[in-house]
């Protein structure tokens, strides 16, 4: 009767995943690329290349703070989606896709960070537009501006529902499992035990600042990411700085693979320009409707400041920390295969410059990055939950659903890895196919409102936001 159940069981796990492919790769192969590619370069031009010209508009805005001195600051909103953005797929994402779809990997990764990060500034622009009044602040994201600008609420409800499903149960439970996976290195680790021991702990850890309220999470975000986030970069750049005589053939390489066009059409949907794609959106989220969520809790005096902040979120993120794991790697001279992906070749190539200092870096850098990404989508459940509740659930209801994604976390250290990377890719596939088609319609206002931003700029002001300066439409609940 158990032998029945059990192949009972593994029948179905086989046809979910098998499923679960199918679907990654039509999303990937079509639908995807042409939404990502033709959004980001509608946005790119009309607002006329606004991420690389306005860059020192993007620093100065980061560093505003509250009108009252007491809510979300830029810098907070912007700590709160790169800790969901640089996390465990900076390291162990670029990793899997130098092993699987080669070096030309890393110059797709870098194309769809250029090209999103204009779709980056118009969702999270919209986001701060239709951002709503709350009792600690402003809150908001493409549910809202669905509901508000389109009026449609079961498509915003649909949205949440991916958000959450994304957030809480895809990206954190691989983002546990690329935790416990950086342990593999050490002569202590039992694939029978140590993955659900270590998932259990990083568990707890999070309930503990879970039970603390989301104010924690900010506070807890906004102290652990820069830190994060430089030390990684400096250890990075010293192993590149060491192997530098690898350099010209890395680069070589990179270019050589990256437009090898009869290897990616020969096998597409594991060529460099796949993985590229799926690990670059996953690592900066740009379009995926994410990061407006954050966004909109930012208090400022223009909503395209906060536009202006998420996009050096996606610079930091893909140009810098994905960059700085891709260097690393490729110039350790460790060649790249499918039996060492994901953590153990980050491992190995620190191992060849800085002994058995490298793996217990990476497992110190791995558990900062995971904490901080668990915190960071949690963040985007709690605001999904509250769009569709229409407020801010009961003290029974948080404490059930905290509980519950303190376990998916404790369950995701211990399942597949190819399961979880494709179930991930999957759910963040589908809210961009909702996000994207929104933000092209509504993406005329957005850009209405860098216009107006610029024009104070020159006018030698600092922007002040008035919905009517724009013709908005639309009832919102600020910038009257």
């Amino acid at each position: 009767m158990t032998e029945n159940i059990k192949a009972s069981l593994s029948a179905v796990l086989e046809g979910f995943s098998a499923a679960v492919d199918f679907t990654n790769d039509a999303l990937y192969t079509y639908i995807l690329i042409i939404l990502l590619v033709l959004a980001g370069l509608y946005f790119t031009v009309r607002t006329r290349f606004a991420p690389f010209r306005l860059f020192g508009e993007q620093i100065r805005s980061v560093m505003e703070k509250p009108s009252d001195g007491k809510n979300v600051s830029s810098f907070q909103a912007l700590m709160v989606s790169t800790a969901s953005r640089v996390g465990t797929g900076n390291i162990i994402g670029v990793s899997t896709a130098i092993c699987l779809g080669g070096f030309g990997s890393v110059f797709w990764m870098w194309v769809i960070a250029i090209i999103g990060s204009a779709s980056a500034f118009v969702e999270s622009t919209l986001a701060q537009i239709y951002k709503k009044k709350g009792p600690d602040g402003c809150y908001g994201g493409p549910a809202y501006y669905i509901q508000s600008a389109l009026k449609n609420r079961p498509l915003a409800i649909i949205f949440s529902v991916l958000l959450i499903a994304t957030y809480g149960v895809g990206f954190n439970m691989l983002a546990s499992y690329n935790l416990q996976s950086t342990f593999s290195a050490y002569s202590f680790y039992d694939a029978s035990t140590t993955p659900w021991i270590i998932g259990a702990v990083v568990a707890g850890l999070v309930a503990v600042c879970l039970f603390g309220g989301g104010k924690r999470i900010v506070k807890i975000t906004s102290f652990l990411v820069p830190i994060m986030g430089v030390a990684y970069i400096l250890v990075a750049l010293a192993v590149t700085a060491i192997n530098f005589k690898m350099l010209p053939s890395v680069f070589s390489r990179i270019f050589t693979e990256a437009f090898d066009f009869n290897s990616i059409f020969g096998g597409f949907t594991g060529s460099c320009v796949m993985f590229g794609i799926k690990r670059g959106l996953f690592s900066n989220e740009a379009g995926v409707g994410s990061a407006p969520n954050a966004s909109a809790s930012a208090d400022v005096s223009h909503p395209a400041k906060q536009g202006l902040v998420q996009v050096l979120s996606v610079f930091i993120d893909t140009i810098l920390v994905c960059s700085a794991t891709a260097f690393l790697c490729m110039c350790s001279g460790v060649e790249p295969t499918a039996e060492i992906s994901g953590a153990p070749f980050v491992q190995a190539a620190l191992s060849t410059t800085l002994g058995k200092a490298g793996p217990i870096f990476i497992t110190v850098a791995m558990i900062l990055f995971a904490f901080t990404t668990l915190l960071g989508n949690l963040y985007y459940v709690d605001q999904g939950i509250a769009f569709i509740n229409g407020k801010i659930p009961g003290k029974k209801f948080t404490t059930f659903y905290r509980i519950v994604a303190s376990l998916l976390i404790f369950i995701g250290a211990g399942l597949n890895a190819g399961l979880l990377w494709n179930v991930s890719d999957v759910l963040m596939g589908a809210m961009t196919i909702i996000n994207i088609p929104v933000i092209i319609i509504l993406g005329k206002y957005a850009i209405r409102t860098l216009k107006d931003y610029e024009l104070q700029k020159k006018a030698g002001k600092d922007p002040v936001f008035k919905a009517k300066n724009i013709d908005l439409p639309h009832e919102v609940d600020y910038w009257k």
